[in-house]
């Protein structure tokens, strides 16, 4: 059986539970409605069905490996899904415009988020000001970090 996004959950649940229309006066949300939410998750839940989750099980089957010379090498195709996410401009999502990103609100990414997964936000809330100049442009655009 093939990965199936729960879009239909999470639309709900934006929706009719937190009612995402009613926070447009709130910072983050003022571009934000429930039919631009609708269609972040159905193009979200599409690139996971058709890019990742075909590739899931060579990632659990063949894993990350570690180099002596410090390389880490990605199980097959794994590279090829990144860098189609970094054109499609999934990184940026909810990242701070500031720093390349989109700027959704973080309850949007939550939802993407449960297709995929990311460190932005850990590094954005904790990280010094030398490190997220450095690091979240890189992060927010998919690009390579120096």
């Amino acid at each position: 059986m093939a990965y199936k996004a729960p879009v239909r959950d999470l639309t709900f649940i934006l929706n009719e539970v937190l009612e995402i229309d009613r926070y447009t006066n709130q910072p983050g949300f003022t571009d934000v409605s429930s039919d631009l939410v609708q269609q972040i998750l159905e193009e979200g839940a599409k690139f996971a069905e058709e890019v990742i989750a075909p590739i899931n099980h060579s990632g659990d089957k063949e894993g990350c490996h570690w180099s002596e010379g410090g390389v880490v090498t990605g199980p097959k195709g794994w590279k090829e899904a990144y860098q189609a996410m970094v054109e499609a401009g999934w990184p940026a999502l909810t990242a701070d415009p500031a720093y390349g990103g989109q700027g959704m609100p973080s309850i949007v990414g939550s939802a993407f988020g449960q297709f995929t997964a990311g460190a932005y936000w850990g590094l954005n809330a904790n990280g010094s000001e030398a490190q997220k100049a450095m690091y979240l442009p890189k992060m927010a655009s998919g690009g390579r970090a120096p």
